[in-house]
């Protein structure tokens, strides 16, 4: 039989990301710019309750948002309609954005002087969450029409994420989806989890979730 190498390539890329991570996270604190990296499954409502975030925000701080995509800029026009800078950023076919490709982002969206920037990661509750974009928090949405066992399927995900917004909370009666049983899932893959139910059509919990992203921009 033939000798061969052995060569660990996903572990030294992630660890390679994870290094630029930490080093982009330390120099958007000296520049006081808060990187949030939001994701969800396509149609959890990411666009729509960003859009709503945004509309609370904008008036209080300076806002930057990139949007990524395989190959799209459907969400990047809908979002530049607010006013705020906007840049679309392809993937090309690929399914997640890590720390060197939010880097490029941040720099053609020209953030120096934000006081947020906002990563629209790809639709994707797998491959997102295994690349750390150097983000300051991070942030998913699960919607009521997904079902309330998705942290169950997908742990690694809700592990990592510092918020969880349930979002369409307004169609609960129509759907077989417990609200208490899926924040004890949470909480069982991430007891520091903050969760907060929200309706991005209605506005319901919006207010809640703004408050503690206010907070959080304002004490970085």
């Amino acid at each position: 039989m033939g000798e061969f190498r052995v060569l660990e390539v996903k572990q030294s890329i992630f660890a390679d990301n994870d290094r630029r991570a930490d080093e982009l996270r330390k120099e958007l604190k000296t520049k006081k710019l808060f990187l949030l990296n939001l994701m969800s499954s396509p149609g959890a409502g990411k666009t729509t309750t960003l859009k709503k975030t945004i509309r609370c925000l904008q008036d209080k701080l300076t806002i930057g948002v990139m949007e990524a995509d395989i190959d799209s800029d459907v969400d990047a026009r809908s979002i530049s309609e607010l006013g705020v800078k906007t840049i679309q950023l392809h993937t090309g076919g690929m399914c997640h954005l890590d720390t060197e490709m939010t880097r490029q982002g941040l720099k053609g969206l020209e953030a120096d002087g934000l006081d947020l920037a906002i990563l629209e990661n790809v639709g994707n509750l797998v491959c997102p969450a295994e690349f750390d974009t150097g983000a300051v928090k991070n942030v998913m949405i699960l919607s009521v029409p997904e079902g309330h066992d998705k942290p169950l399927k997908y742990p690694l995900m809700f592990t990592i994420c510092d918020v969880v917004l349930i979002n369409k909370i307004d169609v609960l009666p129509y759907f077989d989806f417990d609200l208490e049983v899926c924040k004890s899932y949470i909480l069982k893959r991430n007891p520091n989890a903050i969760i907060i139910p929200i309706s991005a059509c209605t506005g319901e919990g919006i207010e809640e979730w703004v408050q503690w992203l206010s907070k959080e921009v304002r004490n970085w």
